[in-house]
Formats: C-alpha cells, structure tokens, sequence
C-alpha cells in the first residue's frame, strides 16, 4: 500500500499532539521544572528545533496541553445536550459525568502541577488564571443551558455553582489520588454524586 501523504497543516498537527503527548507523560513523571525542552522533544521523536518551531517555550506548550484536556471536557459537555434526550436521561447523564469523572487522575494530576507552577512563577500565573477562568465561564454557561432545558430553578447563580462544583471535584479527586484506601471510588463518587442532586436537582432526599 502506498504511504498516504499528509498535507502541511496535518503534519504540523501530528507533531503538535506527539509533542503533547510526550510532555504529558514527561511532566506527570518528572514534574515540570526538572522537564526539559530536550526530553519532550526526543520523547516525541522529533528536535529541539521541532519543538520551537511549534511553542515558544515549555509554558507555553504546558498552557496548551492544559487547553487540550480543558476542551475535551467541553467537548463531552456539549455531547449531554446535543442528544435531545429527555429531562430524566439528560439528569442522569449529567450526574454520571460529574462523579465520575474524577478517575481522569492523569489530567487531574497536571492540573495540580500547574498550579504548583503558577504559585511559583507570575508569569506563568497569568497564563494559567485565564485557563481557569474559562474553564469556570463554560462550566457556568452549561450551568444555565441544563438549568432551563430541564425547566429546573438553580439555588445559587450558576457563576457560584460552577465554582463550588469544580472545587469540590477537585478537592474530591484529590483526597481521591493520595489516600484512596480511605477515599474509595464509591465514597468519592457517593459524595460528588450526593452534592450535585442537592445542590443542583434540589433534592432534599438525596443520600
């Protein structure tokens, strides 16, 4: 069979995502301080001179990695309300996704590198806080999208919901990643699981 000849833009891309893939899997084993431009490059199979020829530097590829996973969440957002299914599947899909999606550890874990970062280097900081903030202000529009498909009255303003929820998932898959002897995937997602049907269905006899 003849090999299928990739245009420039594919070929630009492919690159791109085995450069992600490469740093994904350096920075969650060495962290992204001890992580060099040299490691993710011959990680991927490529140069140093590949690498630069895509980011302008390991943040700036971190940020991005960081955007990747961030719209692949919206991704699987969207897919909940573009099925047209009724109230009760759209609920019950809704909440299977939020509790369990704290078994995503590896992005998880990226995550709290990031932040780690951000503590350390302002620059960084600023990249990062506008990652989080549209983060917040998609999670806090899916908010009011589910809130007036299913005709359910939100008890607090979806900007305060969204909030809360993205900080009790991470919380939650916090205590998840480091003590999950105690924390087991059933507590965890009883909790996530419990909260949301509270806070969000308003339903007073969620256990």
């Amino acid at each position: 069979m003849s090999k299928v000849r990739l245009t420039r833009e594919q070929s630009r891309d492919q690159t791109r995502q085995r450069l992600f893939d490469a740093a994904q899997s350096i920075f969650l084993a060495k962290g992204f301080v001890a992580a060099s431009v040299e490691d993710i490059a011959e990680q991927a199979g490529y140069t140093r001179g590949a690498f630069y020829s895509n980011f302008g530097s390991k943040s700036e590829l971190f940020l991005q990695l960081l955007k990747r996973d961030h719209e692949s969440v919206m991704a699987d957002m969207r897919a909940i309300f573009e099925d047209g299914e009724s109230r009760a599947q759209m609920e019950a899909r809704v909440l299977e996704y939020y509790s369990t999606h704290y078994r995503e550890n590896d992005c998880f874990l990226l995550w709290m590198e990031a932040k780690l970062q951000a503590a350390r280097d302002p620059d960084f900081r600023v990249g990062f806080t506008t990652c989080l903030r549209e983060l917040r202000e998609a999670t806090t529009e899916y908010i009011r999208q589910f809130s007036a498909h299913v005709g359910t009255p939100l008890p607090l303003p979806a900007e305060q919901l969204a909030l809360g929820l993205l900080a009790l998932s991470d919380g939650m898959q916090f205590s998840y990643a480091f003590d999950p002897q105690a924390v087991t995937p059933e507590m965890t997602e009883a909790v996530l699981a419990g909260f949301f049907r509270r806070v969000v269905f308003g339903d007073a006899s969620a256990q």
